[in-house]
């Protein structure tokens, strides 16, 4: 009876202490909010009570003095300084590591926490408190090292921040499946109960066998005549259905019990890095089937981590950009197709793309000619790159090369996919795309050469059947490449048998065509046969498959035979999809035309750059004042003929910083909703030339450049330019 009762104890006081941290780092920013810090006050008060009766002396010890410091707190009689936080932080940190001593030992161990007693005692003195707090700035980054217990009271204090605010790990793995909370409302009646984890993950495969047990019965019961037998299938179809979305919603948990331990993590980085930072936090409801919420900690971790570090500028830096000194970081989720989307965002510095570029270079990773020609997204994937990183020193944080390469790699062994949305300036967003679960997933089942194989259904599009004649005629090549025309939108062909070597498919034979999505691409797979849509078991695949890109998995059939399930993102990596779009891309762009004269909009962006756009590109040419620009969702934005104009600095497309102008030059391009204000820094004239010499390629968003007015101008390609900022 003991041991339950102290295994109760341990689990709720666990709980607690992830709202602690929670709790004190947002009363650190708003220390007037008297119902907070009773909260507060009433988890150290449940944890000294329950820590006396199971005379657990350290640890009622120093929960008693803590709670003497709330208290005087909570009354008014002392303020909450930034050092008072940290001693309380400090003060969780030690309960912490108590109670790990006790569910490891059952007993408290040989730890001294004297120091820490003290420190909270001095802590409890408002007069020494001002030159505490200037002497302790920067004390929360020191590493511990064992230390006598010193004399003079600020010392104390100092050497016990040292020792107890060292860096943590950032995740300790939870041992119990509890919503945070508990221990801090009364409740008459707890309607929960603790299950075994190891339980319900057994009971989760129990009703995966009869998944398949089901399916089978249903395949075999359609070709039978007798009604009775067939009613009955039915009735166990729909009984199953039931209790496996019971099942799978026993293992389902909110996202927040992953983003509980931010606001700490977040704190003590910025205070680290002397920068300052408010989290955000929206969607914490969305749930996730738990394997999945214990597998994105560690990559949230490090996107969080890279946004503060890399992302986030120095108060000083952003004062002189014109924004404010603190900076903003988002975290959000939400459901979307089936899938859950994640967003870590800030309003920091965003990317930039040429220095990317530069460190891709000098590591090797592109050519000078692939770098001329990379679009947004293509330098954003550099990021992944194994090794890569941009930081010029390396730091406890940063700069050892290991890190978005690993997230990217365990995201995508969950079925999901990263990518970077990003605004040199402005900030970057990172994108993760999960599935609900890994256990039972919606999957249409094809075939090829006589072998079927299943395709996760978030990843279908739409679904086409062409006829012989019709795939000859529709099916176009550029440089041998298939693509199909899809409502005037040119589409990467995958021929699945030929990426699988299971030899040509038979031209004179009718196409299936299903259009897949893989992260933010579309492409097309031609298949033999489409069969249906069905729930299939993921069952992992074996140690000597797991190399293999194109597999996610395998799953047992209703006929008993097992077929593989597909992975998209591998199919379109194996396939060359990024490259077939290229290729796309380069025979659609016109080039700079030559012998014919030509209507252009000479202007400068940048310091010395000269360009030239058609004029048919260009609605209106406009000026607007520094007063009339507002922002929106971060993003700037004026308001324009009775709708609101979003306007995009050309300089900083083209990696140039943008120039402080009281008056705006811009060039409205496109129509309707779809408009978009073109900042440039000065508009030069607009003539009517022949261009006798041209050369095709350049940077990214423009079309190449030409001889104009004896010059040589680069000719802007407006629509390019949209679609590398997501316009």
């Amino acid at each position: 009876m003991a041991d339950e009762i102290v295994e109760e104890f341990l689990v709720e006081s666990r709980d607690s202490l992830d709202q602690l941290d929670r709790e004190l780092v947002a009363l650190e920013s708003n220390p007037g909010d008297k119902q907070r810090l009773a909260s507060i006050f009433r988890v150290v008060h449940t944890i000294k009570g329950t820590a006396g009766f199971l005379q657990f002396a350290k640890l009622e010890s120093i929960t008693h003095v803590g709670e003497n410091l709330l208290s005087r707190l909570r009354d008014g009689v002392i303020t909450l300084e930034t050092v008072r936080t940290s001693v309380l932080l400090a003060t969780v940190d030690a309960i912490r590591t108590l109670l790990e001593q006790i569910e490891a030992t059952e007993a408290e161990g040989e730890g001294d926490y004297s120091t820490l007693v003290k420190a909270l005692q001095f802590a409890l003195d408002d007069a020494t408190l001002p030159q505490a707090d200037a002497t302790l700035r920067g004390a929360e980054a020191a590493v511990p090292v064992p230390v006598p217990v010193p004399e003079p009271p600020l010392a104390v204090l100092k050497n016990a921040l040292a020792e107890i605010a060292a860096p943590k790990p950032v995740e300790p793995p939870p041992k119990a499946d509890v919503k945070p909370g508990r221990a801090t409302q009364a409740v008459v009646e707890d309607p929960r109960i603790r299950v075994d984890v190891k339980l319900l993950d057994r009971l989760m495969n129990l009703v995966g066998e009869l998944v398949l047990a089901r399916n089978q019965l249903l395949q075999h019961s359609g070709a039978s005549p007798d009604t009775g037998l067939v009613s009955t299938c039915q009735r166990l179809n729909l009984i199953t259905t039931e209790l496996q979305e019971n099942v799978m919603k026993t293992r389902m948990q909110p996202i927040e019990n992953v983003w509980n331990k931010f606001p700490r993590v977040v704190r003590d980085l910025a205070h680290s890095c002397g920068k300052q930072v408010k989290l955000e936090l929206e969607g914490g409801s969305t749930e996730l089937d738990k394997t999945i919420i214990e597998a994105i900690g560690d990559p949230l971790t490090h996107l969080v981590r890279n946004s503060i570090d890399h992302g986030i500028e120095p108060p000083a830096a952003r004062s002189a950009a014109n924004k404010p000194s603190t900076g903003t970081l988002r975290l959000s989720a939400y459901h979307e197709g089936g899938r859950v989307n994640i967003e870590i965002g800030d309003d920091g510095r965003g990317i930039d793309g040429e220095r990317v570029k530069m460190r891709a270079l000098e590591r090797g990773l592109i050519t000078p000619e692939r770098a001329r020609a990379m679009a947004e997204h293509e330098i954003h994937a550099l990021l992944f790159a194994p090794g890569f990183s941009t930081a010029e020193t390396v730091t406890n944080i940063s700069g050892r090369g290991v890190g978005l390469d690993v997230v990217k790699s365990n995201i995508e062994k969950l079925g999901g996919s990263v990518d970077i949305d990003s605004t040199l300036g402005r900030g970057a967003t990172f994108r993760i795309r999960i599935p609900l679960t890994l256990a039972i997933i919606p999957a249409l089942v094809i075939g090829v050469r006589g072998e079927r194989y299943a395709i996760p259904q978030v990843n279908l599009v739409e679904l086409l059947r062409l006829d012989a004649d019709q795939a000859e005629q529709l099916i176009e090549h550029i440089d041998d490449v298939p693509v199909y025309r899809l409502r005037g939108n040119l589409l990467p062909l995958l021929d699945l048998s030929e990426l699988l070597q299971l030899g040509e498919r038979d031209p004179t034979r009718d196409a299936n065509l299903i259009v897949l999505a893989a992260d933010d691409r579309q492409f097309g797979l031609l298949v033999d046969e489409i069969f249906d849509t069905e729930e299939i078991v993921v069952k992992p695949l074996g140690r000597e498959l797991k190399g293999l890109d194109a597999y996610a998995g395998a799953t047992i059939m209703g006929d008993g035979r097992v077929a593989l399930i597909l992975d998209v993102m591998g199919l379109a990596e194996r396939g060359g999809v990024g490259a077939i779009e290229r290729k796309i891309k380069e025979s659609l762009r016109p080039p700079p035309i030559e012998g014919n004269a030509q209507q252009l909009l000479l202007f400068r962006s940048g310091a010395s750059s000269r360009m030239a756009v058609p004029l048919d590109a260009v609605a209106r040419l406009e000026e607007f004042q520094r007063d009339q620009v507002e922002l929106v969702g971060g993003s700037e934005v004026v308001q324009y003929r009775g709708d609101i104009l979003p306007l995009l600095y050309l300089s900083e497309v083209f990696g140039e910083p943008r120039a402080q102008r009281d008056t705006l030059q811009v060039l409205v391009h496109g129509q309707g909703e779809h408009q978009i204000g073109l900042v440039v820094d000065a508009i030069d004239d607009v003539i009517q030339q022949e261009i006798v010499a041209s050369r095709r390629g350049g940077r990214p968003g423009t079309l190449g450049s030409a001889v104009i007015q004896g010059k040589v101008t680069e000719i802007l390609d407006a629509d390019s330019v949209r679609s590398l900022v997501g316009g």
